[in-house]
C-alpha cells in the first residue's frame, strides 16, 4: 500500500511517501525535510508565531501536491511538541487540513514515542535497545515496555540557555545541567539498556559531520556509530564556532547550524544517564512508524 506521512515538528517539516508491503517491508519513494522552526518562540510566548505558521503551511501545501502526484492511498499529517504545547495548536491543526486537504493529528508524547520506536525497530532487534528521538521541543526515550516524553528539545533548550554567539561555557553548562535533571527524573530504575539508537536530525547530522559527507547519504548514515569521545569533540568544535562559521561545516545542513549544539549536548547527557559508550544513528523514525500504522489500518 502506498502511504504518505507529513511530520510537522518543532524544528522541521518532513515528508515520506512509501510503499508498505504486506510483510511490513517499506520502500521509500519520496523523502524530504525542511527546517521550518514552527516552535520558534513557543517556549517564551506559549503560542505559534504567524510567520512560523505560514512557513509550515506553505511547505505542507507543496507536500500535499507531491502526495497527490505519487498516488498515495492513505496520508496523514502528524504534529508533535510545538503544536501540542501551543495554546493555538488545535487551531493550527485545523488550518493544516483546511489549507492542504490532509487529515491531521496532534500526537501526545506517549503516542509519538511508540510510533518512533515502531519505526526504529522495524529492521532491528528491540532487545536491550533504547531509542532516543531528540526533537525541537521534546525528547522521547523508548524501550520495550517503557517510554517517556520529556520537555527537552533543541529549540526549547537553545532558546532557554544559549544566548551567546558562540555560546559561553556557563551557558553550555546550564543547558547540560537542565537536561541532566530532566533525565534523572525520567529514567526508571532497573531498565536494561545495552544499546542506544538515536533518530532525527541531531544524530543524523552528527553522523554526516563525522563522515564528512558533502551530500547526505542515508545508506552511510544508517547505523553509523558515534562514541562518547567523538561526540565530545563535535560538541567542543561546534560550540566554539559562531553561527555563520557553523553553517559552513561539512556534513551539517546550514539550516541545522542553529540547533546542533544543544542537540549534541542532549545526546551526550543521554549516553551518560544510561552509562553507554556509543550511539548508532538511524534514519528510521516516526515517519516509518506512522507509514506502517497507516498501512495496517
Amino acid at each position: 500500500m502506498r502511504t504518505a506521512v507529513v511530520d510537522i515538528g518543532t524544528n522541521s517539516t518532513r515528508l515520506l511517501v512509501a510503499d508498505v508491503e504486506r510483510d511490513g517491508e517499506l520502500r521509500e519513494l519520496v523523502r524530504e525535510s525542511l527546517v521550518t522552526r514552527l516552535g520558534e518562540g513557543v517556549e517564551a510566548g506559549g503560542r505559534l508565531r504567524p510567520a512560523a505558521r505560514e512557513r509550515v503551511l506553505e511547505v505542507v501545501e507543496r507536500y500535499a501536491s507531491t502526495i497527490a502526484e505519487q498516488g498515495a492511498e492513505r496520508a496523514l499529517a502528524v504534529m508533535t511538541s510545538a503544536v501540542r504545547d501551543a495554546a493555538d495548536g488545535p487551531q493550527f491543526a485545523t488550518a493544516v487540513t483546511s489549507r492542504t486537504g490532509l487529515p491531521g493529528a496532534i500526537l501526545g508524547g506517549d503516542e509519538e514515542a511508540e510510533l518512533t520506536f515502531a519505526g526504529a525497530t522495524a529492521a532491528r532487534s528491540s532487545d536491550g535497545l533504547l531509542v532516543v528521538d531528540i526533537g525541537g521541543g521534546s525528547t522521547e526515550l523508548v524501550a520495550a515496555g517503557f517510554h517517556v516524553s520529556m520537555q527537552v528539545g533543541v529549540v526549547r533548550h537553545g532558546e532557554r540557555h544559549l544566548h551567546g554567539d558562540p555560546p559561553t561555557a556557563a551557558q553550555l553548562d546550564a543547558l547540560a545541567a537542565d537536561v541532566r535533571d530532566a533525565l534523572a527524573a525520567a529514567r526508571p530504575a532497573g531498565l536494561d539498556v545495552r544499546e542506544l539508537v538515536a533518530v532525527a536530525g541531531t544524530a543524523t547530522s552528527c553522523a554526516a559531520i563525522d563522515l564528512e559527507l558533502e551530500a547526505y547519504d542515508t545508506r552511510r548514515i544508517e547505523g553509523h556509530a558515534l562514541d562518547r569521545a567523538t561526540l565530545r569533540a563535535l560538541r567542543d568544535r561546534l560550540a566554539a564556532l559562531p553561527l555563520a562559521a557553523r553553517r559552513q561545516v561539512t556534513g551539517l545542513h546550514p539550516d541545522r547550524a542553529a540547533v546542533i549544539v544543544p542537540g549534541v549536548l542532549i545526546l551526550l547527557e543521554v549516553l551518560d544517564a544510561f552509562g553507554l559508550d556509543r550511539v548508532r544513528a538511524s534514519d528510521r523514525d516516526i515517519l516509518h512508524g506512522v507509514a506502517r500504522a497507516l498501512a495496517d489500518r
